[in-house]
């Protein structure tokens, strides 16, 4: 029995700041983020849209396109990493938004849950689900990955910032892609990149030293959220690379192989924070790999990385990304980094440029090596099937980018600031954020939500 992803939806942010805009503001070369890290702009959310927008837009995509009855969806599996509360999932927001949409209770019975381990959350949503159809044949589930990769002003991750969300449809027997069963894993506990509770004493806001009632908080200290994260770029560099190394020759082991895995792929999907994150990343797999081994073991550190620095220049490895890597960047170049959607969104380009192409790749196996930072990686593998180009035939996600409108640089300042009160595009047949309550006591904070027809 097969099982895999039958259809997919995505909403993107439409707004987007040029990254040639970011780097003149910055005094950056921008050939070192184009051409060095293959980024042409960045999107970014609009005053109206959140992560349940995000999700919800996609999510109504995907049943409206394809014609889904809502009683058939066992399970709606969020990953995130940008949630927008700590105990209420996005995944019942985004069952009360279908039901506004396609009537009331016709998600009643419909499991939802949000994963979160950075950007693998979607994939753990993905594995998960897999495993209950298997258990399940006649059953559907959908995973919906959303996410906004903020960061701070002036920060080494600035230039990677982008918002947008990946809903499919998992079921037995897909049209796009059936997954083998073969899943390897490697984990280990750090702090390359994460986003903690962080907290403020009272008194340094208000200057009193008694401890007494500020805006309804007791406590003498104020806890701060920020969407922000705090990272060590080249510290999470080597932990994608360590973790995505020891997943790959774990999956090497469970299916009992010596063969150069990656040469049995048509393409590899990579998490890709930026566009040429995983050519960058893959050198060392490449390498240890390789038919001919290179890599002794006896090598000092530095003579290691100056092999795999040789490796990764020579024209071999070059043919390698343009032929397996280069069509899952070309929409991370456009959009920037989606987190838990980013691996989802390089399996959507890579089929998107394959269909505009009209390559055929029907039976060809897809290699998956996705990354979340924490950290862990996943590596494993599926086949295109036959109906895969009448299945995205309608998603025109090319056409879709080149739509997004332009902003300045004073406008994404302010953006990212929330100095602004007005959407910058009119929003139309989407979700909106229509008001966060903030007078009655026992709904403050509660988030809701309206389509825009």
């Amino acid at each position: 029995m097969k099982i895999g992803i039958d259809a997919i939806a995505f909403d993107v942010a439409k707004i987007h700041l040029p990254i040639k805009t970011l780097a003149n503001a910055r005094n950056i070369d921008p050939e070192k983020l184009e051409k060095g890290l293959g980024l042409i702009q960045m999107t970014l959310p609009d005053v109206h849209q959140d992560t349940v927008v995000f999700g919800a837009n996609a999510l109504t995509k995907l049943i409206s396109e394809n014609t889904i009855n809502p009683k058939e969806i066992a399970r709606i599996y969020v990953g995130t990493e940008s949630a927008i509360d700590s105990s209420k999932p996005i995944g019942s927001f985004l069952v009360s938004l279908m039901e506004q949409k396609f009537g009331e209770n016709s998600f009643s019975e419909c499991d939802v849950v949000d994963f979160t381990f950075a950007c693998i959350g979607g994939v753990d949503a993905l594995q998960n689900c897999i495993d209950f159809i298997t258990l399940n044949p006649s059953k559907k589930a959908i995973v919906v990955t959303t996410d906004f990769a903020k960061y701070d002003l002036n920060s080494t991750g600035e230039y990677t910032q982008g918002a947008g969300a990946i809903a499919m449809l998992l079921t037995s027997n897909p049209r796009i892609i059936a997954f083998e069963n073969y899943w390897a894993t490697s984990t280990k506990g750090v702090f390359d990149f994460f986003k903690p509770y962080r907290s403020i004493s009272k008194q340094e806001i208000n200057g009193n030293s008694t401890n007494e009632i500020w805006f309804d908080n007791l406590e003498s200290e104020i806890e701060i959220h920020k969407d922000q994260p705090v990272f060590d770029g080249q510290y999470s560099n080597q932990c994608y690379m360590d973790r995505t190394r020891e997943a790959y020759f774990s999956f090497k082991k469970i299916k009992n192989t010596t063969e150069t895995t990656y040469n049995t792929w048509e393409s590899i999907i990579m998490h890709l924070p930026y566009s040429y994150q995983g050519r960058r990343m893959l050198s060392e797999i490449y390498t240890l790999d390789a038919t001919t081994k290179i890599i002794s073991g006896t090598e000092t550190a530095t003579e290691y990385q100056n092999i795999l620095k040789e490796v990764s220049k020579s024209e071999a490895y070059r043919d390698f990304v343009t032929q397996k890597l280069q069509p899952a960047e070309l929409a991370s170049s456009l959009i920037g980094n989606l987190y838990t959607g980013s691996i989802f969104m390089g399996l959507l380009s890579t089929l998107a440029h394959f269909y505009d192409t009209k390559k055929e790749v029907m039976d060809k196996k897809f290699g998956f090596l996705a990354y979340g930072s924490g950290s862990k990686s996943k590596v494993f593998e599926g086949t295109i099937q036959p109906d895969w180009e009448s299945a995205i035939a309608t998603i025109n996600l090319f056409e879709t980018l080149e739509q997004s409108f332009e902003i300045d640089f004073k406008t994404y300042e302010k953006l990212h600031k929330k100095e602004l009160n007005q959407s910058v595009q009119v929003p139309k047949n989407e979700w909106i954020l229509e008001r966060i309550e903030k007078e009655i006591p026992n709904l403050k904070g509660a988030r809701y939500y309206k389509w825009m027809g």
